[in-house]
């Protein structure tokens, strides 16, 4: 009866939730404390809590977010704790992430990929301070049982596909 009506703990609230629908294109900076569900297009960063992007949805800019989950397409860097990419995905740009990382069959990824020791700290970036980068498709490797091969740079730790 009393308190029925109160939030519980990790449940989330509908109004905290923003909605970019496919109808609408925004220039320019994006701010938001709570989650954005982006399907149009946004020109420009965005800054929040936890970023979607569906899959009609589109971002052309940065990301900075706790969590970001990408079904649509991104070119930009992407800087959070947690990232999903989804089978739909398709990332044109770095990834830092200080969490996790997990990327669906499908998922399409074009740039470095690093983890950070922690969210939200700002620290030069390098090419060779990444884990992980994925070639253009016109790189032409050997292939061995139809599979490309992969070389391991031990010094950058980057890996080549």
């Amino acid at each position: 009866m009393f308190g029925s009506d109160k939030k519980k703990v990790g449940e989330r609230k509908d109004t905290e939730r923003s909605l970019i629908s496919e109808t609408v294109s925004i220039d320019g900076t994006v701010n938001s404390s709570g989650s954005i569900d982006i399907a149009g297009l946004i020109k420009g960063p965005v800054i929040s809590k936890e970023v979607v992007i569906k899959d009609t949805g589109s971002i052309s800019g940065e990301i900075e977010a706790d969590r970001v989950e990408i079904f649509g397409h991104l070119d930009g860097k992407i800087s959070a704790e947690n990232v999903v990419i989804g089978s739909t995905g398709v990332v044109k740009g770095d990834i830092e992430f200080s969490q996790n990382l997990r990327t669906e069959d499908g998922a399409d990824i074009e740039g470095y990929i690093k983890k950070s020791s922690g969210a939200g700290k700002k620290e030069s970036r390098s090419a060779g301070d990444f884990l992980f980068s994925k070639k253009s498709s016109d790189d032409k490797r050997s292939k061995k049982n139809g599979k490309p091969s992969t070389v391991v740079n031990k010094d950058t730790k980057e890996v080549l596909v």
